[in-house]
């Protein structure tokens, strides 16, 4: 499976924020929305990924004022985006070596989506599931 037939199979639109909002409004919508991530834009084009985790340190760094900071004004975290053509084996390597839990999926500034390691998790458990039926049935039906 690809990152694109995943992307499909979740059916989830892609919740993004103004990079010029604050690190509040971000809390606030990822709380809203039951998310832990959320795509930053700049006019509308992805520019990086703001997660629960990047507002954890901001609180500990500045305290109840990070959440009036703009979103803008936290280190850069690198922009960690992923081709919809890739496995999901590259994306869980890229993951792993980013140390992200989340991937933008883009196609040149196009943001198709954005894909977890939950998500990518739920469908490894959801494949060893049908592949342990299969075997199940192979066996019963031998004996």
């Amino acid at each position: 499976m690809n990152v694109r037939e995943l992307l499909q199979l979740k059916k989830q639109a892609v919740i993004t924020i103004d990079v010029e909002d604050t690190i509040g409004a971000a809390a606030h919508k990822m709380s809203a929305n039951k998310i832990a991530a959320l795509v930053v834009t700049r006019d509308d084009v992805p520019v990086r990924i703001i997660s629960e985790k990047d507002i954890v340190r901001s609180l500990a760094d500045d305290g109840p004022q990070a959440g009036r900071r703009v979103i803008s004004s936290l280190p850069s975290a690198g922009l960690e985006g992923i081709s919809p053509e890739a496995t999901l084996k590259q994306a869980m390597a890229l993951m792993t070596y980013s140390r992200h839990r989340h991937l933008m999926v883009t196609e040149g500034d196009r943001l198709v989506g954005i894909l977890s390691l939950g998500d990518i998790v739920k469908n490894l458990l959801g494949e060893l599931e049908l592949e342990k039926a299969v075997l199940q049935d192979i066996y019963m039906a031998a004996h």
